[in-house]
């Protein structure tokens, strides 16, 4: 066996075990439990000290509500989030 093609045997068991190692991972049939970004409160707001200039309020970014109603418990998850238009 040459050493490139050692090295190409190498690398290819290298690439291939981590592709196994990705596969691992639990599948989700219900969305029951509470995923992180569910835990998340609102923070303060950013207090601008005396004598500096004030925040620019058109550079914030405003999260809207959702119109659509939420799903049935032990009904499956979704891949996106529902549009908010």
């Amino acid at each position: 066996m040459t050493p490139s093609r050692a090295i190409v045997i190498v690398s290819s068991l290298i690439v291939a075990s981590c592709f196994v190692g990705c596969g691992q991972e639990k599948v989700r049939t219900s969305c029951d439990e509470l995923r992180a970004y569910q835990l998340v409160v609102p923070g303060q707001r950013v207090v601008v000290p005396d004598g500096l200039d004030p925040l620019d309020q058109y550079k914030e970014m405003p999260i809207p509500k959702s119109d659509s109603p939420p799903r049935a418990e032990g009904a499956y998850c979704i891949d996106y989030p529902p549009s908010i238009r």
